[in-house]
């Protein structure tokens, strides 16, 4: 069934701190949202992904997604006062092109695993609403105005419910607009009003919403937890050869002498690749795009790049930070470092200030110094 999943991040959070509403606060090197959206854009099961943001906060939102591969990414819409309302008027942004079925996520659960929205898409064949839920192993107990304890409750009849909570689209969109105007407690509520059906489905642990501080301290010590960190190195070198222009870091250089090579000879970014690929112990450029083979002759090194990129996202890792250094003597590399920057960013889908390009000499030592070529290092 054709999927689309609507993002709400429209509230302000207010009870989490600091100067920026939650969901564009930073959680380990992301913005939450920027984190929410990824997880709905790399599910195959998802067409289209719709964001729901306060009026005003069209800058935050896009500083906050950066460089992300808006493939699949709509135009952000602006929600409501309550909850509901920012879910109505994302389903209603959807009416034009409907999906067969949709899936509502608060972007304070920056944590949702493929798991948990395959379950949700998976319980959609049978139901008509689809909550992820878990149990609860503490006791639960009433409380008055006062917070004194009035009497124990029956927790094997109680769960604790989790988004993204999916519904046919028609539906929902149905029991929203009847419901409009209401503060309800999230959709499924919305949906058991209107007469839906709506089925549980596990839920994970680790799919967090984030409320207070604290809630932020946890949430980065369980992507610590969960962390192997890998590092690979590259080192690449080509000559100079007649003519003028060459590609360093994915950027075209007029200044710059044409580098010689079966490919586009884009030194920087043979470097970064053979980095990537040691990290993941996939072997280096030459293996996988053999020089002698005429397929790769000429070839935009950003071919190269992705394919060590992509290797690395089905082995389970991704990408977190690169630093790439240019050792010659010529062309300047500071007019062009932040161009560089943000076409490494764009191939490897992380944040600009994530990127880092610099150049060195070698004091006119060896064949860099002798303006014979250009070296690179990249970890």
């Amino acid at each position: 069934m054709r999927s689309a999943a609507v993002v709400l991040a429209a509230g302000r959070g207010t009870r989490a701190g600091g100067p920026l509403p939650k969901q564009y606060r930073d959680l380990d090197g992301r913005p939450v949202i920027r984190r929410a959206l990824e997880a709905f854009l790399a599910h195959p099961g998802i067409a289209t992904v719709l964001p729901v943001i306060a009026p005003g906060d069209g800058d935050l939102y896009r500083d906050a997604i950066g460089e992300l591969d808006t493939a699949g990414l709509l135009d952000p819409v602006s929600g409501g006062e309550h909850r509901q309302a920012s879910a109505l008027a994302g389903l209603r942004a959807l009416r034009d092109h409907p999906p067969e079925q949709v899936l509502i996520h608060d972007a304070a659960r920056p944590m949702v695993g493929r798991d948990t929205i395959s379950r949700v898409l998976d319980g959609l064949e049978r139901h008509e609403g689809v909550i992820p839920a878990i149990e609860i192993s503490d006791g639960v107990w009433m409380v008055d105005s006062g917070r004194n304890c009035r009497e124990p409750m029956n927790r094997d009849a109680l769960l604790r419910v989790q988004t993204p909570q999916g519904f046919r689209f028609d539906a929902i969109l149905t029991a929203h607009e009847a419901f409009r105007g209401t503060n309800c407690f999230d959709d499924a509520s919305v949906a058991a009003r209107a007469g839906m059906s709506v089925a549980c489905v596990s839920g994970d642990p680790s799919n967090l919403k984030l409320t207070t501080q604290e809630d932020f301290r946890t949430a980065r010590s369980a992507l610590a937890a969960g962390t192997e960190l890998r590092v690979g190195q590259g080192i690449d070198v080509h000559a100079f050869e007649g003519g003028m222009g060459a590609r360093l870091c994915g950027v075209e250089i007029a200044e710059c002498r044409s580098l010689g090579g079966h490919s586009d000879a884009d030194v920087g970014l043979h470097a970064l690749t053979d980095a990537i690929y040691g990290a993941i112990a996939e072997g280096d450029i030459g293996e996988h795009f053999p020089p002698d083979d005429p397929r790769w002759k000429d070839c935009d090194s950003r071919i190269f790049l992705r394919d060590a990129a992509g290797r690395a996202e089905h082995a389970g890792f991704e990408v977190l930070s690169v630093d790439v250094t240019l050792i010659c003597e010529q062309p300047r590399i500071a007019p062009h470092r932040q161009d560089m920057q943000k076409a490494i960013a764009s191939q490897l889908h992380i944040p600009f200030n994530r990127v880092s390009v610099k150049a060195t000499t070698t004091e006119r030592l060896g064949f860099a110094g002798r303006g014979e070529g250009i070296a690179a290092m990249a970890l």
